[in-house]
């Protein structure tokens, strides 16, 4: 179960992160969670590469070990990589020193200020802590990708009923989520386009 518009109630009662990015110019924010993956990856890229727009790659560290070309690849293209921990640990169930650690590892691999939490789950004593050298970045529009009770259409639909501008948009750049990854993406990247937004990388 998954919401594909994060409530408001939820966005102010987790004000220190960011959920949205307003602005004047009609940018929205394409993010991809849990590469890199071979194939799925240079997929993504791909398809971004064919439509001339940027997004941002929230790397798990173990991953970006494994598949270092792939990941060089994203930095050569112009993407903006983030930091999604090292083994996409769930907040709500490790420790805080535990959560710290792993997300310090993959900052090891590549330096960014950004994070999302795995899953979106975090505490506020771990909030407390990552806000220090962070920013966190949530989302606006989930498009529910990863869950296989989600159907490709349906997926799609998530994104373009709820993107507005300044929306942060997640995918996912994974198995799991690679057959609705492939039918929602293109689809929706180009009703995107011709609803005049502007893809911008998150900073």
């Amino acid at each position: 179960m998954f919401l594909a518009k994060s409530p408001a109630i939820v966005k102010k009662y987790y004000s220190k992160l960011v959920w949205d990015i307003p602005n004047d110019e009609n940018k929205i924010y394409l993010t991809f969670d849990d590469g890199p993956i071979p194939e799925i990856t240079e997929w993504v890229l791909d398809v971004l590469k064919e439509h001339n727009i940027q997004a941002t790659f929230f790397c798990i560290g173990k991953n970006v070990e494994n598949h270092t070309e792939i990941f060089q690849r994203i930095l050569k293209e112009g993407h903006q990589v983030a930091n999604h921990s090292n083994t996409h640990v769930n907040g709500w169930y490790a420790e805080d020193s535990y959560y710290l650690e792993d997300i310090k590892k993959c900052q090891d691999k590549f330096a960014s200020p950004l994070f999302r939490p795995p899953y979106g789950r975090i505490k506020k004593s771990q909030i407390a802590e990552v806000v220090k050298d962070y920013k966190i970045i949530m989302w606006d529009v989930l498009s529910g990708d990863f869950d296989p009770k989600t159907t490709p259409e349906n997926c799609y639909i998530n994104v373009i009923k709820n993107t507005k501008s300044g929306s942060v948009i997640v995918f996912h750049d994974s198995i799991k989520a690679a057959e609705n990854l492939k039918y929602a993406l293109p689809k929706a990247i180009e009703y995107l386009l011709e609803k005049g937004y502007v893809f911008d990388v998150v900073k």
